[in-house]
């Protein structure tokens, strides 16, 4: 199931922030995610998505 998916470390180095960041935001609903197990994984695209839209947001 986590072929092609993003770890928690994956996505704080991808965004610039501290993996508790990233923890937060999927605990928040902020980006998309599943849990496997205790872990959060994220789909690219759902992450790319998440920066699109911060980006305009800061615009």
């Amino acid at each position: 199931m986590s072929e092609g998916l993003l770890s928690v470390k994956e996505v704080a180095d991808k965004l610039g922030v501290s993996e508790f960041t990233v923890k937060r935001y999927a605990k928040e609903n902020l980006i998309a995610s599943v849990k496997e197990g205790a872990e959060f994984k994220f789909k690219p695209a759902d992450v790319d998505r998440y920066i699109e839209i911060t980006q305009k947001l800061n615009g």
